[in-house]
């Protein structure tokens, strides 16, 4: 595989004569909500970090040409530092995982590794860091990466399938610990209490979703007024679809809680523009639980892997999820739209908690980038055998090097991609709307 792929190939990287990062997203733009677009466009401006969020499609095409080794692994897809973080497992532990999956799907580890220093790179220019400062920290994700792989090649593989990172180890780690605990006491307020505490109010007596333009809106200002008249059947028809698909015991704790209203919302920076809803569910006693269901479309990565999935993509990313996770939401499931769509659901705000990765010191970004090196690895070696994956990166540092080199380049390249976007706004390319809260 060396042979194949050596180590040191991994820092290599150009861009190609006809590359053109924003006719990508102008692509993708076409299957989104056209009245969501600018919201995408204007949240991918606010910074080069927001822009490298928004870009997975980018640099999906921009690895696909990079020397792998051909080991392949469930991928996360779309691996940046902000798509790591707490959330609540079924016991109600808090853990620190990766927690996005809309991109998951086999391919190489190699794709995730550097989607995820590169990040760190444009995080630590993000927060005012040195470059040298930028590189430490993207090359700590590089060898936590490596040295976890490592202690999974010695471990079984039901210790290392058990093996997961709880927030109280996260926040035993000295120089994490502040940060950890601000994170920590976000998530624990994240529940659906105060979810349907912020996102509902009374009317009539009854409650119902609050409207807040365009962060959340009916959803019947978004259909064709020939499916409105539909939209009760449709809420029942992906219930019912995706009652299936839960484990039989989940199915009937679900069945205790009826569908009360649903309202289109805004999420994340890539996800902008797709169809994402948040329902409002409650209980034969009255309790109420608030759920999320996001349109699922092919994974960026679909047209470069050598396995594409074809099937159903809610359940690609639920399936994924769950194969990457250590814990996942009890409540995962998929369902197919009554106008053909596919879609995943799950517990929103279910106790969530990210990290301000532009607030933390240099020191704190290296080892929060480690933190996240190192749940990577136990993520990709669920699927594959952690003893190739760390026979070919062997003991040297010469692949964190060859990673960190590539962070650092890639990290300019975005920072043009972002400057591209800027300019396409001012000329009047791209419409960019402002975002009122």
């Amino acid at each position: 595989m060396r042979a194949k792929a050596p180590r040191a190939s991994h820092a290599e990287w150009s861009p190609s004569a006809d590359r053109d990062p924003l006719q990508v997203l102008e692509e993708q733009s076409r299957s989104r909500l056209p009245k969501l677009v600018p919201l995408r466009w204007a949240r991918m401006a606010a910074s080069p970090l927001a822009f490298y969020r928004g870009a997975a499609a980018v640099m999906a095409a921009d690895l696909a040409p990079t020397a792998v080794t051909g080991i392949e692994v469930q991928t996360s897809g779309d691996a940046h530092l902000l798509n790591f973080g707490l959330y609540a497992s079924p016991e109600r532990t808090l853990m620190f995982d990766l927690n996005d999956f809309d991109e998951t799907i086999a391919g190489p580890w190699e794709w995730d590794l550097k989607r995820l220093a590169a990040s760190v790179a444009v995080a630590a220019r993000s927060a005012g860091h040195l470059p040298d400062e930028g590189g430490a920290a993207a090359e700590e994700a590089a060898r936590r990466y490596r040295e976890t792989m490592a202690r999974l090649a010695t471990m079984s593989v039901l210790d290392g399938w058990y093996l997961c990172i709880e927030a109280a180890d996260a926040a035993r780690n000295r120089t994490l610990r502040r940060a950890t605990k601000r994170a920590s006491t976000r998530a624990s307020s994240r529940d659906h209490i105060h979810a349907y505490s912020k996102l509902t109010e009374i009317v009539d007596g009854r409650p119902r979703l609050r409207d807040r333009p365009p962060l959340i809106v009916r959803v019947e200002e978004f259909l064709p007024s020939e499916q409105i008249a539909f939209l009760d059947e449709a809420i029942a028809h992906q219930r019912e679809g995706y009652l299936e698909t839960l484990r039989p015991d989940y199915r009937i704790l679900m069945e205790h809680y009826r569908v009360v209203d649903v309202a289109l919302k805004v999420v994340g920076t890539g996800s902008v523009g797709t169809r994402c809803f948040v329902a409002l569910l409650e209980g034969a006693n009255g309790h109420p639980l608030l759920m999320q269901g996001k349109e699922a479309q092919a994974s960026v990565l679909e047209p470069f892997v050598a396995r594409p999935d074809k099937g159903h993509q809610g359940e690609r990313v639920v399936c994924g999820q769950r194969i990457l996770q250590s814990a996942s939401d009890a409540l995962l499931g998929w369902a197919t739209g009554l106008e053909g769509g596919h879609y995943y659901w799950r517990q929103l705000w279910d106790n969530k908690g990210a990290y301000d990765v532009e607030s933390l010191s240099p020191l704190e970004l290296a080892e929060y980038a480690g933190l996240c090196g190192m749940c990577l690895a136990r993520a990709h070696a669920r699927s594959s055998d952690a003893d190739t994956i760390n026979g070919y990166m062997g003991t040297s540092p010469k692949l964190d090097r060859a990673i960190t080199q590539f962070a650092q380049v890639y990290a300019d390249q975005n920072e043009r991609d972002h400057a591209a976007l800027l300019e396409a706004v001012r000329s009047g390319r791209i419409e960019a709307a402002i975002e009122t809260r």
